[in-house]
């Protein structure tokens, strides 16, 4: 395998995602934990506003778009 072989399987996505990455294990316990705790707080801050119903005016200006189709 000459030199640029060498390059060009460095750069392949395929190749690259073949080998096994140092870390790649521990990862995942902080980013589950982070995700968890963003999952909590974006609950604790937007719960409220997403059970609040649509407003009829919002709920007729998007049946009003679907009727009209897009505009171009």
């Amino acid at each position: 395998m000459d030199e640029h072989e060498d390059k060009r399987m460095l750069a392949d996505p395929a190749v690259e995602a073949s080998r096994p990455r140092a870390g790649r294990s521990r990862k995942r316990v902080p980013d589950a934990a982070f995700d968890k705790w963003l999952q909590r707080g974006l609950h604790a801050m937007y719960d409220d506003v997403a059970k609040e119903p649509i407003p009829e005016e919002l709920l007729r200006l998007i049946e009003q778009n679907r009727t009209e189709g897009p505009k171009q």
